[in-house]
Protein backbone atom coordinates (compact mmCIF):
# COMPACT_ATOMS: atom_id res chain seq x y z
CA UNK A 1 0.00 0.00 0.00
CA UNK A 2 2.84 2.35 0.60
CA UNK A 3 4.17 1.92 -2.50
CA UNK A 4 0.83 2.95 -4.11
CA UNK A 5 0.51 5.83 -2.31
CA UNK A 6 4.24 6.70 -3.27
CA UNK A 7 3.54 6.01 -7.13
CA UNK A 8 -0.03 8.01 -6.86
CA UNK A 9 1.55 10.78 -4.67
CA UNK A 10 -1.03 10.20 -1.88
CA UNK A 11 -1.09 9.31 1.69
CA UNK A 12 -1.84 4.96 2.61
CA UNK A 13 -4.96 6.39 4.26
CA UNK A 14 -5.57 7.58 0.81
CA UNK A 15 -5.26 4.49 -0.85
CA UNK A 16 -7.15 2.56 1.78
CA UNK A 17 -9.91 4.95 1.67
CA UNK A 18 -10.00 4.76 -2.76
CA UNK A 19 -9.51 0.79 -2.42
CA UNK A 20 -12.71 0.67 0.02
CA UNK A 21 -14.11 2.32 -2.97
CA UNK A 22 -15.00 5.25 -0.08
CA UNK A 23 -17.06 8.34 -1.86
CA UNK A 24 -14.87 11.35 -0.30
CA UNK A 25 -12.12 10.30 -2.06
CA UNK A 26 -12.86 12.23 -5.82
CA UNK A 27 -13.82 9.68 -8.76
CA UNK A 28 -10.53 10.23 -10.89
CA UNK A 29 -8.56 9.70 -8.45
CA UNK A 30 -9.53 6.61 -7.08
CA UNK A 31 -9.52 5.29 -10.64
CA UNK A 32 -5.92 5.89 -10.79
CA UNK A 33 -5.69 4.17 -7.43
CA UNK A 34 -7.41 1.39 -8.18
CA UNK A 35 -5.63 1.26 -11.68
CA UNK A 36 -2.37 1.26 -10.30
CA UNK A 37 -2.95 -1.68 -7.67
CA UNK A 38 -4.16 -3.72 -10.35
CA UNK A 39 -1.24 -2.59 -12.42
CA UNK A 40 1.30 -3.69 -9.90
CA UNK A 41 -0.80 -7.08 -8.77
CA UNK A 42 -1.92 -5.34 -5.05
CA UNK A 43 -4.95 -7.25 -3.58
CA UNK A 44 -6.40 -6.62 -0.14
CA UNK A 45 -5.72 -8.58 2.52
CA UNK A 46 -9.33 -9.73 3.59
CA UNK A 47 -8.22 -11.05 6.52
CA UNK A 48 -6.00 -8.27 7.98
CA UNK A 49 -8.83 -5.96 6.74
CA UNK A 50 -11.44 -8.16 8.96
CA UNK A 51 -9.23 -8.24 12.09
CA UNK A 52 -8.92 -4.51 11.88
CA UNK A 53 -12.77 -3.56 11.37
CA UNK A 54 -13.70 -6.56 13.47
CA UNK A 55 -16.57 -7.00 11.25
CA UNK A 56 -16.08 -9.66 8.51
CA UNK A 57 -18.96 -9.70 6.33
CA UNK A 58 -19.70 -13.27 6.57
CA UNK A 59 -22.37 -15.16 8.44
CA UNK A 60 -21.38 -19.26 9.66
CA UNK A 61 -24.27 -21.95 8.84
CA UNK A 62 -24.13 -24.92 11.29
CA UNK A 63 -25.76 -27.97 11.05
CA UNK A 64 -25.07 -29.73 14.44
CA UNK A 65 -25.58 -33.74 14.34
CA UNK A 66 -24.85 -35.06 17.40
CA UNK A 67 -27.67 -37.71 17.05
CA UNK A 68 -27.56 -37.74 13.59
CA UNK A 69 -23.88 -38.43 12.62
CA UNK A 70 -25.12 -40.49 9.39
CA UNK A 71 -27.14 -37.80 8.05
CA UNK A 72 -25.38 -35.52 5.59
CA UNK A 73 -25.92 -32.31 3.66
CA UNK A 74 -27.34 -33.52 0.85
CA UNK A 75 -30.60 -34.69 3.06
CA UNK A 76 -33.68 -32.56 1.31
CA UNK A 77 -34.30 -30.38 4.22
CA UNK A 78 -30.55 -29.11 4.59
CA UNK A 79 -30.25 -28.91 0.81
CA UNK A 80 -33.57 -26.51 0.32
CA UNK A 81 -32.93 -24.53 4.04
CA UNK A 82 -29.24 -24.40 3.62
CA UNK A 83 -29.42 -22.85 -0.32
CA UNK A 84 -32.64 -20.52 1.07
CA UNK A 85 -30.62 -19.17 3.66
CA UNK A 86 -27.34 -18.58 1.90
CA UNK A 87 -29.88 -16.75 -0.74
CA UNK A 88 -31.00 -14.33 1.95
CA UNK A 89 -27.51 -14.26 2.90
CA UNK A 90 -26.11 -13.12 -0.11
CA UNK A 91 -28.29 -10.87 -0.82
CA UNK A 92 -27.33 -8.88 1.64
CA UNK A 93 -23.60 -8.78 0.57
CA UNK A 94 -22.60 -11.42 3.27
CA UNK A 95 -20.57 -14.39 2.43
CA UNK A 96 -21.35 -17.99 3.64
CA UNK A 97 -19.37 -20.31 5.75
CA UNK A 98 -20.90 -23.42 6.48
CA UNK A 99 -19.84 -26.06 9.61
CA UNK A 100 -20.68 -29.63 9.63
CA UNK A 101 -20.74 -31.09 13.16
CA UNK A 102 -20.75 -34.46 13.93
CA UNK A 103 -18.28 -34.74 16.52
CA UNK A 104 -20.10 -32.39 18.95
CA UNK A 105 -17.57 -32.23 21.99
CA UNK A 106 -17.66 -30.07 24.65
CA UNK A 107 -16.88 -26.34 23.77
CA UNK A 108 -16.96 -27.15 20.20
CA UNK A 109 -19.22 -24.12 19.75
CA UNK A 110 -17.71 -21.98 21.72
CA UNK A 111 -14.42 -22.32 19.74
CA UNK A 112 -16.27 -22.10 16.45
CA UNK A 113 -17.40 -18.70 17.81
CA UNK A 114 -13.87 -17.62 19.10
CA UNK A 115 -12.25 -17.93 15.87
CA UNK A 116 -13.66 -14.79 15.01
CA UNK A 117 -14.28 -15.90 11.45
CA UNK A 118 -17.90 -14.86 11.24
CA UNK A 119 -20.31 -11.81 12.64
CA UNK A 120 -23.44 -14.12 13.46
CA UNK A 121 -24.19 -17.69 13.23
CA UNK A 122 -27.39 -19.50 11.88
CA UNK A 123 -27.85 -23.23 13.74
CA UNK A 124 -29.94 -25.73 11.49
CA UNK A 125 -31.26 -27.85 14.04
CA UNK A 126 -31.06 -28.18 17.67
CA UNK A 127 -30.16 -31.62 17.74
CA UNK A 128 -28.74 -32.81 21.69
CA UNK A 129 -27.09 -29.95 21.43
CA UNK A 130 -29.89 -28.14 23.56
CA UNK A 131 -27.86 -27.56 26.63
CA UNK A 132 -24.47 -25.96 24.91
CA UNK A 133 -27.12 -23.55 22.56
CA UNK A 134 -28.62 -22.59 26.26
CA UNK A 135 -24.90 -21.99 27.47
CA UNK A 136 -23.58 -19.75 24.52
CA UNK A 137 -26.64 -17.62 24.66
CA UNK A 138 -25.62 -16.44 27.85
CA UNK A 139 -22.59 -14.78 26.23
CA UNK A 140 -23.25 -14.38 22.43
CA UNK A 141 -26.17 -12.26 21.02
CA UNK A 142 -25.81 -13.09 17.27
CA UNK A 143 -26.89 -16.49 17.56
CA UNK A 144 -30.42 -17.92 15.86
CA UNK A 145 -31.59 -21.10 15.42
CA UNK A 146 -34.03 -23.00 13.50
CA UNK A 147 -35.91 -25.85 15.50
CA UNK A 148 -38.05 -26.47 18.27
CA UNK A 149 -39.15 -23.72 21.12
CA UNK A 150 -38.80 -25.32 24.41
CA UNK A 151 -39.90 -24.09 27.87
CA UNK A 152 -36.39 -22.99 29.25
CA UNK A 153 -34.12 -22.08 26.45
CA UNK A 154 -32.64 -18.71 26.38
CA UNK A 155 -31.89 -18.56 22.39
CA UNK A 156 -33.51 -17.06 20.07
CA UNK A 157 -35.12 -19.88 17.62
CA UNK A 158 -37.23 -19.90 14.68
CA UNK A 159 -39.22 -22.56 13.62
CA UNK A 160 -42.74 -24.39 12.51
CA UNK A 161 -45.15 -25.61 15.51
CA UNK A 162 -44.10 -29.18 15.50
CA UNK A 163 -47.23 -30.17 17.89
CA UNK A 164 -49.68 -28.38 15.66
CA UNK A 165 -48.41 -29.84 12.60
CA UNK A 166 -47.90 -33.60 13.72
CA UNK A 167 -51.60 -33.03 15.18
CA UNK A 168 -52.98 -31.93 12.16
CA UNK A 169 -51.49 -35.21 10.35
CA UNK A 170 -52.64 -37.63 12.33
CA UNK A 171 -55.45 -36.24 12.55
CA UNK A 172 -56.08 -36.57 9.10
CA UNK A 173 -55.13 -40.24 9.54
CA UNK A 174 -57.78 -40.62 12.09
CA UNK A 175 -60.62 -39.09 9.56
CA UNK A 176 -59.67 -41.41 7.09
CA UNK A 177 -60.48 -44.47 9.05
CA UNK A 178 -56.99 -44.97 10.35
CA UNK A 179 -56.96 -46.69 14.06
CA UNK A 180 -53.68 -48.13 14.38
CA UNK A 181 -51.17 -45.30 13.54
CA UNK A 182 -46.72 -45.82 13.76
CA UNK A 183 -45.12 -43.16 14.93
CA UNK A 184 -41.73 -43.11 13.10
CA UNK A 185 -38.83 -41.15 14.38
CA UNK A 186 -36.37 -40.73 17.45
CA UNK A 187 -37.47 -38.62 19.74
CA UNK A 188 -33.74 -37.29 20.77
CA UNK A 189 -34.06 -34.23 19.40
CA UNK A 190 -36.55 -31.55 20.53
CA UNK A 191 -38.37 -31.19 16.82
CA UNK A 192 -38.78 -34.69 16.64
CA UNK A 193 -40.14 -35.35 20.07
CA UNK A 194 -42.66 -32.37 19.70
CA UNK A 195 -43.70 -34.11 16.84
CA UNK A 196 -44.06 -37.75 18.67
CA UNK A 197 -45.81 -34.92 21.47
CA UNK A 198 -48.66 -33.66 18.82
CA UNK A 199 -49.06 -37.60 17.70
CA UNK A 200 -49.66 -39.08 21.11
CA UNK A 201 -52.36 -36.03 21.60
CA UNK A 202 -54.19 -36.43 18.65
CA UNK A 203 -54.26 -40.28 19.38
CA UNK A 204 -55.60 -39.12 22.75
CA UNK A 205 -58.39 -36.61 21.90
CA UNK A 206 -59.41 -39.21 19.73
CA UNK A 207 -59.83 -41.63 22.36
CA UNK A 208 -56.99 -43.95 21.06
CA UNK A 209 -54.55 -45.28 23.08
CA UNK A 210 -50.97 -44.46 22.01
CA UNK A 211 -48.86 -48.10 21.90
CA UNK A 212 -45.11 -48.39 22.79
CA UNK A 213 -44.98 -50.89 20.20
CA UNK A 214 -46.19 -48.60 17.48
CA UNK A 215 -43.04 -46.51 17.73
CA UNK A 216 -40.58 -46.87 15.75
CA UNK A 217 -36.43 -45.15 16.06
CA UNK A 218 -36.50 -44.46 12.50
CA UNK A 219 -33.50 -41.96 11.95
CA UNK A 220 -33.33 -38.98 9.34
CA UNK A 221 -31.58 -41.63 6.71
CA UNK A 222 -33.04 -44.00 4.20
CA UNK A 223 -31.28 -46.81 4.90
CA UNK A 224 -32.03 -46.59 8.72
CA UNK A 225 -35.64 -45.70 7.95
CA UNK A 226 -36.21 -48.30 5.74
CA UNK A 227 -34.70 -50.65 8.33
CA UNK A 228 -36.95 -49.55 11.25
CA UNK A 229 -40.15 -49.59 8.76
CA UNK A 230 -39.05 -53.18 8.16
CA UNK A 231 -38.47 -53.97 11.86
CA UNK A 232 -42.17 -52.45 13.01
CA UNK A 233 -43.75 -55.03 9.82
CA UNK A 234 -41.69 -57.92 11.29
CA UNK A 235 -43.00 -57.61 14.58
CA UNK A 236 -46.32 -58.59 13.45
CA UNK A 237 -47.50 -55.65 15.17
CA UNK A 238 -51.34 -54.54 13.55
CA UNK A 239 -51.30 -50.99 11.61
CA UNK A 240 -52.93 -49.21 9.27
CA UNK A 241 -51.71 -45.65 9.03
CA UNK A 242 -47.97 -44.21 9.78
CA UNK A 243 -46.72 -40.80 10.54
CA UNK A 244 -43.43 -40.04 10.02
CA UNK A 245 -41.38 -36.95 11.42
CA UNK A 246 -39.65 -35.85 8.45
CA UNK A 247 -40.25 -36.86 4.40
CA UNK A 248 -37.20 -38.98 4.28
CA UNK A 249 -38.38 -41.75 6.61
CA UNK A 250 -41.98 -41.65 5.18
CA UNK A 251 -40.81 -42.42 1.61
CA UNK A 252 -38.39 -45.01 3.00
CA UNK A 253 -41.70 -46.42 4.89
CA UNK A 254 -43.26 -46.86 1.92
CA UNK A 255 -40.44 -48.63 -0.22
CA UNK A 256 -40.51 -51.04 2.97
CA UNK A 257 -44.25 -51.46 2.62
CA UNK A 258 -44.21 -52.46 -0.80
CA UNK A 259 -41.42 -54.44 -0.18
CA UNK A 260 -43.79 -56.77 1.76
CA UNK A 261 -46.84 -56.43 -0.51
CA UNK A 262 -48.46 -53.87 1.25
CA UNK A 263 -50.52 -51.28 -0.92
CA UNK A 264 -49.98 -47.45 0.28
CA UNK A 265 -52.84 -46.10 0.70
CA UNK A 266 -55.08 -48.88 0.31
CA UNK A 267 -53.13 -51.02 3.28
CA UNK A 268 -51.24 -48.35 5.18
CA UNK A 269 -51.86 -44.59 5.35
CA UNK A 270 -48.18 -42.69 5.25
CA UNK A 271 -47.74 -38.96 5.93
CA UNK A 272 -44.64 -37.13 6.81
CA UNK A 273 -43.27 -33.95 7.72
CA UNK A 274 -41.51 -31.15 5.79
CA UNK A 275 -43.01 -30.70 2.22
CA UNK A 276 -39.24 -31.38 1.01
CA UNK A 277 -38.69 -31.79 -2.81
CA UNK A 278 -38.84 -35.45 -3.22
CA UNK A 279 -42.69 -35.57 -1.54
CA UNK A 280 -44.38 -34.36 -4.57
CA UNK A 281 -42.29 -37.08 -6.81
CA UNK A 282 -43.08 -39.91 -4.45
CA UNK A 283 -44.57 -43.10 -5.59
CA UNK A 284 -47.42 -42.36 -4.90
CA UNK A 285 -47.24 -38.81 -3.69
CA UNK A 286 -46.58 -38.34 -0.25
CA UNK A 287 -49.06 -36.80 2.34
CA UNK A 288 -47.09 -34.10 4.27
CA UNK A 289 -46.92 -31.11 6.53
CA UNK A 290 -45.31 -28.13 4.75
CA UNK A 291 -42.52 -25.85 6.68
CA UNK A 292 -42.54 -22.84 4.78
CA UNK A 293 -38.63 -22.48 4.39
CA UNK A 294 -38.70 -19.74 2.24
CA UNK A 295 -40.59 -17.89 4.68
CA UNK A 296 -38.56 -19.29 7.38
CA UNK A 297 -34.72 -17.64 6.06
CA UNK A 298 -36.22 -14.64 5.60
CA UNK A 299 -37.33 -14.68 8.89
CA UNK A 300 -34.21 -16.37 10.75
CA UNK A 301 -31.66 -13.99 8.45
CA UNK A 302 -33.66 -11.02 9.62
CA UNK A 303 -33.48 -11.73 13.67
CA UNK A 304 -30.14 -12.33 12.69
CA UNK A 305 -28.92 -9.23 11.33
CA UNK A 306 -30.97 -7.51 14.24
CA UNK A 307 -29.21 -9.35 16.66
CA UNK A 308 -25.85 -8.71 14.54
CA UNK A 309 -26.85 -4.84 15.22
CA UNK A 310 -27.16 -5.31 18.52
CA UNK A 311 -31.27 -6.00 18.94
CA UNK A 312 -32.88 -8.32 21.50
CA UNK A 313 -34.94 -10.24 19.27
CA UNK A 314 -37.72 -12.78 20.65
CA UNK A 315 -38.17 -16.12 19.05
CA UNK A 316 -40.43 -16.79 16.10
CA UNK A 317 -43.15 -19.68 15.67
CA UNK A 318 -44.74 -20.30 12.05
CA UNK A 319 -47.88 -21.96 10.92
CA UNK A 320 -48.24 -25.58 9.91
CA UNK A 321 -49.98 -26.87 6.52
CA UNK A 322 -51.22 -29.95 5.55
CA UNK A 323 -50.40 -31.08 2.19
CA UNK A 324 -52.93 -33.64 0.76
CA UNK A 325 -51.79 -36.05 -2.17
CA UNK A 326 -52.46 -39.42 -2.71
CA UNK A 327 -50.13 -41.25 0.13
CA UNK A 328 -52.98 -41.51 2.24
CA UNK A 329 -56.28 -40.93 0.62
CA UNK A 330 -58.42 -43.83 -0.67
Amino acid sequence: MTDIARLAGVSTSTVSRALAGNPLIPGPLREQIVALAAAHGYVINQSARSLRRQKTDTVGLVIPLGHEAGQLISDPFFLEMVGRLSDEITLRDHAVLLHRVVATQPGWLDRLIGAHRVDGLLVIGQSDQHQTLNAVAAHYAPLVVWGGHLPDQAYCTVGVDNVGGARMAVEHLIRTGRRNIAFLGVPQAPEVALRHEGYRRALSDAGISASEALSAPAHFTTETAYDAMRSLIASGVAFDGVFAASDVIALAAVRALKADGRSVPQDVSVVGFDDSSVARYGDPPLTTVRQDLETAARVMVDLLFRRMAGERTPSSTLAPELILRASSSR
